[in-house]
C-alpha cells in the first residue's frame, strides 16, 4: 500500500540536507514525498532551535498539524532536529499528540522508529547521540528529487563553543566524513544531473583536522576534479580557521564559486571576546583583505548579532563602522536570542528588547544600502549564470545564480536548466538581478550550450568573476 510523507523543514541548510536524507531513507520503506500535508500518512517537522523565533514557528506549525491528526487518527506526526534533541520530554508536554521525537544524530534510525509505531503504536522519544550517525552519511541513498544543485554534509558538530551557540551541545563534537565517501556521493549526484554542490558543516574549515587525514583544501581539489561538476560552494566558515591555503583557491580554482559566507557576529573586540569567537577585529579584516586580493570581486556575506549581553552604544557603533569598512554583499542579522545551556545566559548586562529592535533596524537599513550599491554595480555587465529552474514568480522566466551567489532572472528556454549561460544584466534590485541571455550562444548538436568569448574581456578558459 502506498504511503505518503510530508517533511516541514525549519532552519539552516544542514536541516535541509537532513530532511532530504530522511525522505530518501523513507522511500526505501515505501513512503513517497508529497507537497501537501493534508495527504500525508507521516508528517515530520525538522526543527531548529538556534533562535527563539524558529522554535516558536515550529510549535505553531505543529498545532496546525494536530487538526489533521484529529481527522485521521492513524496519521503519524514526528519531530526531529535541534528542538527535539534539546527538549524531548518538554516537547511531548507541549504537543501530546506527537508520536515520535528523535534527535539530530538518530536520523539513520528513522525507518526503524516508523516501523515500530506502525506495528505497536504508542510514542517514541530517542535523542541519545548515536556514533553510527556519521557513518550512516556514507550509505548510498536513492535521490529524493532531481536538482541542478545539491547539499553534501562533509562533517558534523563543532568544537568552538561560542558563548551564544547551542550547536556543540545538540550536534556534538566535530567529526569529519572520509574524503573517499564524500567524493563518491558527489560523483553519484553528478551522474544524476547535479552541476553544483554546496559542502556543509558547522565549520567546514576544520574538516579533517581531528582525524589528521585530508585537509579541507585536499577535499576541495579532489571534488573539483570530478568530471561534469561545474561549481563548488561551501558553508559555514569560521574566521578563526580559514587558512591561506583555502583563500588562495578563490583565485586559482575555476570550479570554486567566488562567494564566501564568513560570520563575524560583531565589530567590537570586547563583544567578540565575550562571544568566545577566538579572533579580534584586525584578524577578521586581514582575512577580508586576503580574500579580495585572491579574488577582487569575491562576494562576502556574514552574520551579525545585535544586543548581545554587555553590548553598549560604542560596541554597536564599532559594528556599524565594520560594515562601512567591509561593505558586505549580504548579511544575516539577528537580535540576540538567549538559549538555555549556553555560556552567554550567565553574562550580565542584558540589553532590552526595544534597544535590540532599534539597533537591528539601523543595521539592516545600512546593509540594504550596501547591498543595493553592490547589485547596481553589475548593471551593464555580462555574467555567467548556472540555470537552476523555472522562476516561481513567472513561468516565462528562468532563474539561476552567478558565481558570486546573486540571483538572476531572465527569459529563456527551460532546456537551458543545468547549463552555464552568459547573461547581460539590465537591471538591479535589492534581492536579485534582471538579465537577458547574450546573443553569443550557439547550440551544439548534443544540446549543450557553447559560449563564444563574451564581451567581458575574460578568455573562456578563465573563470568569470561574476
Amino acid at each position: 500500500m502506498k504511503k505518503n510523507v510530508y517533511v516541514h523543514t525549519f532552519g539552516c541548510q544542514m536541516n535541509v540536507y537532513d530532511s532530504d536524507r530522511m525522505t530518501a531513507m523513507l522511500a526505501g520503506y515505501g513512503y513517497s514525498p508529497i507537497d501537501r500535508a493534508e495527504q500525508a500518512d507521516l508528517i515530520i517537522v525538522n526543527t531548529c532551535s538556534i533562535r527563539e523565533k524558529a522554535a516558536q514557528k515550529a510549535f505553531s506549525q505543529l498545532g496546525r498539524y494536530r487538526k489533521l491528526k484529529i481527522q485521521n487518527p492513524k496519521l503519524i506526526i514526528a519531530m526531529g532536529g535541534c528542538i527535539a534533541q534539546q527538549e524531548a520530554e518538554e516537547v511531548f508536554k507541549r504537543a501530546p499528540y506527537l508520536d515520535l521525537v528523535f534527535g539530530t544524530q538518530n536520523i539513520n534510525r528513522l525507518p526503524e522508529f516508523i516501523r515500530v509505531l506502525e506495528e505497536t503504536g504508542g510514542r517514541i522519544a530517542n535523542v541519545t547521540p548515536e556514533a553510527a550517525y556519521l557513518a550512516s552519511l556514507d550509505e548510498p541513498l536513492a535521490p529524493s528529487s532531481s536538482s541542478v544543485s545539491a547539499f553534501v554534509t562533509i562533517m558534523q558538530g563543532c568544537d568552538n563553543y561560542c558563548s551564544f551557540c547551542v550547536v556543540p551541545y545538540l550536534r556534538g563534537r566535530e567529526a569529519s566524513r572520509k574524503k573517499a565517501s564524500i567524493v563518491r556521493e558527489i560523483r553519484e549526484m553528478v551522474a544524476r544531473g547535479v552541476r553544483e554542490v554546496t559542502l556543509l558543516g558547522q565549520n567546514v574549515n576544520s574538516y579533517g583536522r581531528k582525524e589528521g587525514a585530508a585537509s579541507f583544501r585536499d577535499l576541495l581539489e579532489e571534488i573539483a576534479a570530478i568530471e561534469g561538476l561545474r561549481r563548488i560552494r561551501f558553508t559555514t566558515s569560521h574566521p578563526r580557521d580559514l587558512s591561506d591555503e583555502v583563500i588562495e583557491l578563490f583565485g586559482s580554482m575555476g570550479e570554486l564559486c567566488r562567494h564566501i559566507h564568513l560570520p563575524v557576529q560583531s565589530g567590537s573586540d570586547r563583544i567578540l571576546s565575550l562571544m568566545n569567537r577566538g579572533y579580534r577585529l584586525e584578524d577578521y579584516l586581514a582575512l577580508i583583505a586576503k580574500l579580495r586580493a585572491a579574488s577582487p570581486e569575491i562576494s562576502i556575506t556574514s552574520d551579525m548579532i545585535v544586543g548581545f549581553p554587555g553590548e553598549e552604544d560604542q560596541d554597536f557603533s564599532a559594528t556599524l563602522d565594520l560594515m562601512d569598512r567591509v561593505r558586505f554583499d549580504g548579511l544575516f542579522s539577528f537580535k540576540y536570542s538567549e538559549r538555555q545551556g549556553t555560556a552567554a545566559v550567565a553574562l550580565p548586562g542584558k540589553v532590552g528588547e526595544r534597544i535590540k529592535g532599534d539597533r537591528l533596524r539601523t543595521l539592516q537599513s545600512l546593509q540594504e544600502r550596501h547591498t543595493w550599491e553592490k547589485n547596481r554595480s553589475w548593471e551593464g555587465r555580462l555574467v555567467e549564470v548556472l540555470v537552476e529552474r523555472v522562476s516561481e514568480n513567472n513561468s516565462e522566466d528562468l532563474t539561476g545564480r552567478t558565481s558570486t551567489n546573486r540571483v538572476v532572472n531572465f527569459k529563456g528556454d527551460p532546456e537551458l536548466i543545468g547549463s552555464l549561460v552568459d547573461v547581460l544584466i539590465i537591471r538591479a534590485y535589492l534581492h536579485s538581478l534582471r538579465g537577458e541571455i547574450s546573443d553569443d550562444f550557439v547550440k551544439s548538436p548534443d544540446a549543450a550550450l557553447r559560449c563564444i568569448p563574451c564581451h567581458c574581456g575574460v578568455p573562456k578558459s578563465t573563470p568569470h568573476s561574476s
